[in-house]
């Protein structure tokens, strides 16, 4: 073993390998929630938060992208992107609906409208609105070509600036912060060491917590962060094995990352003496879906979970890709609810719902909506 894998051995004494089926994934130290009741948060609750939430507002990256992208940038808006919802390609990175959607139906409000299309919403905005774009992050990834988070927040903060949302309207929303480790990827594609990693993920989690607290200044009261994925079990990175052996090394970094995300969730609510972050625990998410190869209630199966549907018929080729003579690049399964993963980084729109499945308990017990 490596000496970056060592240092998180080392780091995350309690972390176990669990082996399922010919493939493995690692699983870190489980995220502690702490769900506190306080007296300020019934008083965010008093702000118009009483029942049921009117509106959401997502800030992130393709995990939550329902359309920001251009179209130049992604394959999303390329066939056979959407062929499940909403039937055709519309922005989503997925053959269907993502963790967005599935966020907005368990709120009970319209999923939001995408901010670059916000001139077509009308009654829409009454919804939220969705920030998040396709391959960004906390710090630039794409040089200026995609806005950061930081960048995302001021777009907000300006339609609040000219009266289009209220403070109000913070106090009776949820937002969910959904980053995927873009930050990560762009970091190894400039040659970063192992060694600056290690370095760096302290970095994306400083500025993240810089994010969320102008969030809550701007008036939110509950927002949702996403913990990082299990990155090694991401198709690209399991395509050596044959789509049967995640990254070690790579989960064991991420590891990293959401231990120190929980340590700053737990601190910024201590600080405001409030509950208002929470964790939406992705990793655990993921890896139970992946070992279970279903779902938590036994209705969706994935067979071989770490293969994606739509993946490239060779090396350099995409899900989308096609050739100078507009030739199809890439091969689609027969049935995207039989996959977990629609391409070589997304869920398919089966393989979000399974995720969300097991979200539930943690979305209900930390917005108690009642």
């Amino acid at each position: 073993m490596d000496s970056f894998s060592s240092a998180f051995l080392f780091l995350f004494y309690s972390c176990f390998l669990l082996t399922s089926a010919g493939y493995s994934v690692v699983q870190a130290s489980p995220l502690h929630h702490h769900h506190h009741q306080r007296r300020e948060e019934h008083e965010a609750y008093d702000h118009g938060f009483r029942r049921r939430p009117t509106k959401l507002f997502v800030f992130g990256d393709s995990y939550a992208d329902t359309g920001n992208i251009r179209k130049s940038l992604g394959n999303s808006w390329k066939d056979p992107y959407g062929t499940t919802f909403p039937g055709k390609p519309a922005g989503r990175f997925s053959d269907g609906r993502i963790l967005t959607d599935y966020l907005a139906k368990f709120l009970g409000v319209k999923s939001p409208l995408a901010y670059a299309w916000m001139k077509l919403g009308g009654k829409k905005l009454r919804n939220g609105l969705n920030f998040a774009y396709g391959g960004s992050g906390v710090f630039n990834t794409l040089g200026d070509l995609l806005p950061n988070v930081t960048t995302q927040i001021d777009f907000f903060e300006k339609l609040i600036n000219d009266a289009l949302y209220t403070k109000r309207d913070l106090q009776s929303s949820v937002v969910l912060v959904c980053l995927a480790g873009n930050d990560y990827a762009a970091y190894v594609l400039k040659d970063g060491s192992i060694e600056g990693l290690q370095r760096f993920i302290p970095q994306v989690i400083n500025q993240l917590t810089l994010d969320l607290k102008r969030i809550k200044a701007l008036g939110a009261t509950k927002v949702a962060v996403t913990s990082l994925e299990p990155l090694g079990c991401l198709p690209r990175m399991t395509q050596m094995s044959g789509f049967q052996q995640c990254n070690i090394t790579q989960n064991l970094a991420v590891g990293y990352h959401n231990f120190l995300l929980q340590q700053a969730v737990d601190k910024l609510n201590n600080e405001t003496r409030t509950s208002t972050f929470f964790i939406l625990d992705l990793y655990t998410s993921f890896t139970s879906v992946l070992e279970q190869k279903g779902d938590s209630q036994g209705i969706l199966k994935f067979e071989t979970p770490l293969k994606p549907c739509c993946m490239g018929i060779s090396t350099g080729y995409w899900c989308g890709s096609l050739d100078d003579k507009g030739a199809k690049m890439y091969t689609v399964c027969s049935d995207p609810k039989s996959a977990f993963f629609w391409d070589a980084s997304h869920p398919t729109e089966a393989g979000w719902h399974a995720v969300y499945t097991n979200l539930k308990s943690s979305l209900e017990q930390n917005l108690k909506l009642y």
